[in-house]
């Protein structure tokens, strides 16, 4: 499996747990941690950091709206995570990203500092790959295979160097 970061807790004031609303916010909190998982992000020279994201007002929030440490690049920041109903609302929310592989669950974060809810972590910038052998020829001879890929990722990483590194990490 190839490394990636992902959001592993999420810190929203006034919300105690996963079950709550939000206040002023039209998503409830599952929603919102459902929203969060799609976001892809790189960590650069970094294995943890810590996002802030503040709210004032009504209208559309998406991932462009988070405040980023200058070690973590957002990959998709069009990606929609909740809609302020209220104008007078204001929200502080922490998110928590690390660096890791395949997938964790929330579960496996231990303890955290009370308030701080644990997320389910999708680590891989893979998404999907699909092979295909073909006969092929070279020269007279007509006996040789050829491996056809294709692979799909997250957008944190390009096909062919998602290639390199797996067949790197086969190598070794």
């Amino acid at each position: 499996s190839l490394p990636g970061a992902a959001v592993t807790s999420i810190r929203v004031t006034d919300v105690p747990h996963e079950f709550s609303a939000i206040p002023g916010v039209r998503e409830d909190m599952m929603q919102f941690i459902l929203h969060v998982k799609q976001l892809r992000m790189q960590l650069v020279n970094t294995d943890i950091a810590r996002m802030r994201l503040e709210v004032q007002g009504a209208g559309p929030v998406t991932a462009a709206d988070i405040q980023v440490p200058p070690e973590v690049e957002i990959i998709n920041p069009d990606l929609y995570l909740f809609t302020v109903d209220a104008d007078d609302a204001y929200l502080e929310i922490e998110l928590m990203a690390e660096t890791g592989r395949g997938y964790s669950p929330a579960e496996d974060r231990g303890r955290l500092p009370i308030g701080e809810l644990p997320v389910d972590a999708i680590f891989s910038p893979i998404r999907r790959v699909a092979y295909e052998v073909e006969k092929t020829r070279v020269g007279q001879i007509a006996d040789y295979d050829r491996t056809v890929m294709e692979i799909w990722t997250d957008g944190t990483i390009k096909p062919e160097d998602a290639l390199a590194q797996a067949a790197q990490i086969l190598t070794q």
